[in-house]
């Protein structure tokens, strides 16, 4: 199974911790106008005018709305996989179940709290309705390749399609639980959480 590409890259990645912060501010700003007026509204000069930086400084990383709404999903994958990494690290090797549970309760905290994330998470909203197929894969390469090391396996086919399929499962449920209630329906996740478990367990026990 081939590893999935990662997003289209900016126009012009920042070099100068000056111009970083800028990239970070404009992406902040983006997703804080995704939850105050959606997709269909958001502009690239209110996310300007919301950053605080010129609509030129935008336009020097994105060409449009689409490319900032993808490097933002880019950046809640980096981030969800550097707090999972950081979650294994301290809690140190206590099993896969706990890796299931620190990844699944993970993802669980930026749907409730990332601003931005109930449109874009990864990539698989935007424009708003759309489910693409390329951002789950690319959260199973992540999480194989951290897992895999966490757990002492190799990141072969068979691991990779296990947690293509626990992503999928998860994601599908996931969004389930959050249609049932605005915060997530516990029932919902704790099903999820029995379904992983005895799905994962073939492979990993």
């Amino acid at each position: 199974m081939r590893p999935v590409p990662h997003a289209t890259p900016l126009r012009r990645a920042p070099v100068q911790r000056r111009s970083a912060e800028r990239l970070a501010r404009i992406l902040d700003a983006c997703a804080a106008l995704l939850d105050e007026v959606g997709y269909d509204d958001l502009s690239t000069r209110a996310v300007a005018e919301r950053a605080g930086v010129p609509i030129g400084s935008v336009y020097r990383f994105f060409g449009n709305k689409r490319q900032m709404a993808d490097a933002l999903a880019q950046r809640n994958l980096e981030r969800f996989t550097e707090r999972v990494a950081e979650r294994l690290e301290v809690t140190g090797d206590r099993g896969w179940r706990h890796a299931m549970d620190v990844v699944l309760d993970g993802y669980l905290d930026m749907k409730r709290t990332a601003p931005g994330f109930s449109l874009v998470d990864f990539g698989n909203q935007i424009p708003v309705g759309t489910r693409r197929a390329e951002p789950n894969p690319r959260v199973a390469d992540r999480l194989t390749a951290l897992l895999a090391r966490y757990l002492g396996r190799e990141a072969d086919d068979d691991l990779r399609r296990a947690f293509l399929v626990a992503v999928e499962t998860a994601d599908a449920l996931v969004h389930l639980a959050f249609r049932v209630t605005p915060e997530g329906d516990e029932k919902v996740i704790g099903e999820l959480r029995e379904m992983l478990r005895a799905y994962l367990a073939r492979t990993l026990d």
